[in-house]
């Protein structure tokens, strides 16, 4: 009888053994598979309008000086997918950080002549055409569609707090003299301002700038959003313009 058990147990195992040679590998790779679709339903989801008050919001008109000292506006971004920034050029936290992942978009990009950047200077009075040619150089800014932009301080911070509420302000108690939000506004070709979900349903609205790849959260938890942002300006860039 104790015989008998022993072969039932060798038995159960081997069942045991078989099934897990045989089914597991296939049911581990139908998981990964699902969680690929499932990454790449997230990542293919179509970019959401930010709307206020029902309509769809459009990034702001603006006519400003460059780092060549030529007038740019916001007609020169049309047709363009872009991004729009705002940062100053003796920023001691957080634009370096800004300025290096815009260049991982300009390394991506800088090639097309369907994609900008649009950085505006929150400190005009010292940031003067000469002053932003010299930052460009410095950091290897070398895409013609990335416009270093600088102009009256009242227009930038109405352009900045009203046209894009992102935050920015002038606040001599602060590192550097000015406080601003860091974000990153992307643009589409028609010139709306445009944004993937979150884990919610709601529209991020605005990318972090001043979180670098590869640094997986800053000092109050939050996590890099360059690499979306890649993901998501490639999609604006492969869809049909004026449909």
């Amino acid at each position: 009888m104790a015989a008998k058990k022993k072969y039932n147990y060798i038995w159960v195992g081997a069942v045991i053994l078989v099934f897990g040679i045989i089914f597991v590998p296939e049911i581990m790779e139908r998981l990964g598979r699902g969680a690929v679709v499932e990454r790449d339903r997230m990542s293919n989801a179509p970019l959401e309008y930010i709307t206020l008050n029902g309509e769809r919001r459009k990034a702001p008109a603006f006519t400003l000086l460059n780092q060549d000292s030529l007038m740019i506006s916001d007609a020169d971004y049309r047709g363009k997918v872009y991004v729009a920034e705002f940062f100053f050029t003796t920023c001691p936290t957080i634009c370096p950080v800004m300025t290096r992942n815009l260049l991982t978009l300009q390394e991506a990009f800088g090639d097309r002549d369907d994609f900008g950047i649009a950085s505006f200077t929150i400190n005009p009075r010292y940031d003067t055409p000469a002053v932003l040619k010299a930052y460009a150089e410095r950091y290897g800014i070398t895409d013609m569609d990335w416009h270093l932009l600088t102009g009256s301080q009242d227009s930038i911070y109405a352009l900045a707090n009203a046209g894009y509420n992102i935050f920015a302000a002038e606040m001599p108690e602060v590192p550097g003299g000015f406080e601003h939000s860091g974000l990153f506004a992307l643009i589409d070709k028609e010139g709306y301002i445009r944004s993937r979900k979150d884990d919610y349903g709601n529209p991020i609205v605005y990318y972090r700038g001043a979180i670098t790849p590869g640094q997986e959260t800053n000092e109050i938890g939050e996590t890099e959003q360059i690499s979306i942002l890649l993901e998501d300006i490639e999609k604006l860039l492969e869809a049909p313009y004026g449909n």
